[in-house]
């Protein structure tokens, strides 16, 4: 939709708000990559350009992020040294796969990956970075050294070095720390990052701060970026590979979850396979000018949202700000902190624990907590790329297992002779003579025995023989081919047994099913109905009957 030029200036302007609040964040973001300082500011310039003209949603912010940054940098560090010629070649490298892997999902149309990433998953994994990235940042708040990349072991060398802790580091952190977490809290449309860093930079030139102890960034190479490509061999690529996979499920899972918030609140549609080619043309631009992998920025995005911004135009101010400022402004930079950069990257970890979220997790459904949490765990105990693994995992295990154990029921009546469906256990039935048994999930070869055994079970310690087995069949949508050859089997068992198998609520995609895979003839035609009324009426049953027993005061 073509922009007016009115709403087209209310955009820029947020952009320029939007870059105000930012660029302090993305600056501080490379202390978690593990890259100079300028690459962050790399990462709002061509990445931003190219989502905006390949992207489909209007509010999504792609630029450097806490997640994916803490997923590369815990497995490059222990191929070169952080910032280091080689250490940014393979972060070029991996920059690049990532937006070759991406760039296939869009050709393959694979956007429905991001539903293979639980949002219960997401909150924990995200949390644990947050707790990872939190611990990350203490040696430089603090001003103490912590040379392991690993959070337990980091944790200890902290504990370990406080008697030498840098009190003007310390008080420096403390200062920036309360100040940015105040203005969220009380003003969170001000700009108080960079009013926390341009006031450190004034005050670390005029007060000169490198002579009491503390670790400046040094020299900032100002000018645009220069296009370059990644010196990196074969069998560094090759390792890169899982890596680069880690960081495209992570842009996939949470790029696909912000774009989708934002669409359903301003009543837009969002095409999740055009975004994907957006986030592979923001990985080439990043890769190719120095910069890190880019993702979907939840709070970046939240940020622009607050700001005003309805388009891509914000976002496009936003690069073109950052542009001036590497060409004419870097200057400054060279004054500022590391323990100011690394207190801005811990407000952030702080906001990414997402104590909320956790505690509405387990109010909900306990099960899905246990999962949050040990994901939750399992970044800062074992590491982030890990981590990510094991969300994906659990939520495909979950996933399975509800698919495994579905809810199996019985329609029975219940203490006042209505018919209602009933949790299935040995005993009831609906009727004398009679089980409607309904199995909450598609038939596969892993919960196919389960179906037929409670069948059995059920048949076997009725009240009273049972000689018509009716299965409500309202949630079946398909049936594999080993799930077939059970279901068969179950007939032919329960054929000897003189009960008469009835389906009923057959769709047409099912019956196609059952009839392919000769199930249909096993049962007979005459005995598959589209409705439960209609397989009911066909074991003698009247329906009619049963409704006016549940309509009865």
């Amino acid at each position: 939709m073509p922009l007016k030029r009115r709403e087209a200036l209310k955009d820029a302007f947020a952009g320029l708000t939007l870059a105000s609040m930012n660029a302090p964040q993305v600056l501080g973001y490379t202390r978690i990559a593990g890259t100079p300082v300028v690459t962050g500011l790399y990462t709002v310039l061509l990445p931003l350009v190219g989502f905006a003209l390949f992207g489909s949603s209007r509010h999504l912010v792609v630029a450097a992020d806490s997640a994916t940054a803490a997923i590369f940098s815990s497995s490059l560090s222990r191929m070169a040294p952080a910032a280091s010629e080689k250490y940014m070649a393979l972060v070029g490298m991996l920059t690049l796969l990532t937006a070759l892997l991406l760039l296939l999902a869009r050709i393959f149309k694979l956007g429905f990956l991001a539903d293979f990433l639980s949002r219960t998953a997401l909150v924990g994994f995200l949390t644990g970075v947050g707790i990872q990235v939190g611990v990350a940042m203490l040696p430089d708040m603090l001003g103490v050294k912590a040379e392991s990349h690993r959070t337990l072991v980091q944790f200890w060398d902290v504990l370990l070095g406080l008697p030498r802790l840098n009190q003007f580091d310390l008080g420096l952190s403390v200062l920036v720390v309360g100040a940015i977490l105040l203005g969220k809290r009380f003003t969170p449309h001000f700009p108080v990052a960079m009013i926390v860093v341009l006031g450190m930079i004034a005050a670390s030139a005029g007060f000169d701060f490198a002579s009491h102890g503390v670790a400046l960034i040094g020299p900032v190479p100002g000018g645009l970026p220069s296009l370059r490509w990644p010196d990196v061999s074969l069998q560094e690529t090759l390792a890169l590979l899982p890596v680069a996979g880690s960081c495209f499920v992570m842009i996939i899972a949470q790029s696909a979850a912000t774009s989708r918030v934002y669409a359903l609140r301003h009543k837009e549609r969002v095409d999740e396979n055009a975004d994907i080619l957006g986030l592979a043309a923001a990985n080439a631009g990043a890769a190719l000018t120095g910069a890190f992998v880019v993702n979907g920025s939840p709070t970046q995005t939240a940020m622009a949202d607050n700001a005003g911004a309805r388009s891509q135009v914000a976002q496009l101010t936003f690069a073109a700000i950052v542009a001036v400022v590497l060409v004419a402004l870097t200057g400054p930079l060279q004054y500022l902190p590391h323990c100011v950069l690394a207190s801005i990257v811990f407000t952030i970890a702080v906001g990414m624990v997402d104590i909320k979220g956790l505690k509405a997790i387990l109010k909900e459904d306990a099960g899905e907590f246990r999962l949050a949490a040990l994901t939750a765990a399992a970044v800062p105990g074992i590491g982030v790329e890990q981590g990510i693994l094991l969300a994906i995992a659990l939520s495909l295990v979950r996933h399975v297992r509800h698919s495994y154990r579905p809810q199996i029921s019985i329609l029975a009546p219940n203490a006042l002779g209505r018919w209602e469906p009933t949790r299935a256990r040995p005993g009831l039935q609906t009727a004398p003579g009679l089980i409607v048994y309904r199995f909450a999930a598609d038939l596969f070869y892993a919960n196919v025995d389960r179906f037929a055994d409670e069948a059995r079970d059920l048949i076997a310690a009725a009240p009273s023989p049972i000689r018509h087995f009716v299965i409500d069949a309202g949630a079946l949508t398909d049936i594999d081919f080993s799930a077939a050859r059970s279901l068969r089997d179950l007939l032919a068992e329960l054929a000897t047994k003189n009960v008469e198998v009835v389906m009923g609520r057959v769709s047409a995609d099912l019956r196609n099913d059952l009839d392919r895979h000769g199930i249909v003839e096993a049962l007979g035609a005459d005995r598959i109905f589209s409705t439960l009324h209609q397989a009911l009426t066909a074991v003698g049953i009247d329906p009619n009957a049963m409704e006016r027993a549940n309509t009865r005061p």
